[in-house]
């Protein structure tokens, strides 16, 4: 997401050169405010969207009619309401306004994961269930499932993360948008093919970085320097074979795991198979999205949204600023 890798560049003491001029693209590519201007195709990196259906139509049909304002949320144009607390930085003079449909961005996502988050939505039947792995503040459960309900379908909304701050901010704000405490279930801990634990490092001091990345199948030495320094805390690891035994078939299984998608479908790909009819992966590398074509491939699936990670070269080596998008269907279920 486009509002973590600017979180994290802020954070970055490695390359404080590139810091501001990187900050800077970042801004003009999708800036905080104005960020729902339209910006003409072709100046825009975030057009150039590969896509078998039309993501803009998908997205114009879900858009809420009538929104009014809430006093002290950012309401988007589907009418999922965000507490500005969530991204100070982005979000803080945000209260109180509604914000049009992202053309082709916002703050935060663009055409390509709106569209294929929808679609799904689209293509399920009479009930909705999407997990969100790295569910953050529950941005895809809260879109999907708003539209979903607002569609007639019955909903119910699975989330995973590691970080404490982030899985409260999940707790308020699904009720915020209206959601029952039947109709959700959040899981402080970590995605993973497999039951056991996971290490989550700590935030930095001030907190606010949405791009830490979990440490899956620890050995016993990093568990115990993990409890001896408190670098990391240990969790449990969500297997998805319990979430879809418990829950049943997933209608959307959202993945935004900071660089681990590929090997954590590798692990589950056949319970997938089974079990999941559409799949959105957040990418982090050219190399992921390579792996991740070859492995749905293999297995059947069809890619209906591919926009590519966005990158900048700095001396030699890519510098990821923005995560791609992959939005994949599981031909068997349609």
């Amino acid at each position: 997401m486009i509002a973590r890798i600017r979180h994290m560049f802020r954070r970055a003491q490695s390359i404080p050169a590139k810091i501001d001029e990187i900050l800077v693209t970042l801004d003009r590519i999708a800036p905080p405010d104005p960020s729902d201007s339209f910006i003409p195709a072709g100046q825009n990196p975030f057009w150039h969207v590969q896509a078998s259906f039309d993501p803009v139509e998908v997205m114009k049909r879900y858009a809420a009619p009538y929104l009014e304002p809430s006093p002290r949320h950012l309401t988007n144009y589907l009418g999922v309401k965000i507490d500005p607390a969530f991204f100070p930085e982005l979000l803080k003079d945000r209260a109180g306004t509604v914000e049009p449909m992202p053309s082709p961005n916002n703050w935060h996502a663009d055409i390509a994961e709106f569209g294929a988050a929808l679609r799904a939505v689209d293509l399920s039947k009479d009930t909705f269930t999407v997990a969100e792995l790295g569910c953050g503040w529950g941005c895809w459960l809260n879109i999907t499932g708003v539209a979903a309900r607002r569609a007639g379908k019955k909903v119910f909304l699975i989330g995973i993360e590691g970080d404490p701050a982030y899985i409260e901010f999940a707790r308020q704000s699904l009720p915020d948008n209206g959601f029952k405490e039947s109709e959700f279930e959040l899981y402080h801990g970590i995605a993973a093919g497999y039951s056991g634990v996971a290490l989550f490092p700590q935030q930095p001091p001030g907190g606010g970085e949405w791009g830490l990345q979990p440490i899956l199948n620890p050995t016993e030495e990093q568990v115990e320097k993990a409890k001896e320094d408190g670098s990391s805390t240990i969790l449990p690891a969500v297997d998805l074979a319990s979430i879809v035994e418990t829950h049943g078939d997933l209608d959307l299984l959202h993945i935004d795991i900071q660089g681990g998608e590929t090997a954590f479908l590798e692990s589950c790909i056949d319970l997938c198979n089974r079990r999941v009819h559409y799949v959105l992966v957040g990418t982090h590398s050219r190399l992921i999205e390579g792996k991740l074509e070859e492995l749905m491939y293999a297995n059947g699936w069809v890619l209906e949204v591919d926009r590519p990670e966005i990158s900048s070269l700095d001396d030699g080596v890519q510098i990821l600023r923005v995560d791609g998008v992959q939005g994949w269907r599981n031909s068997r279920f349609m």
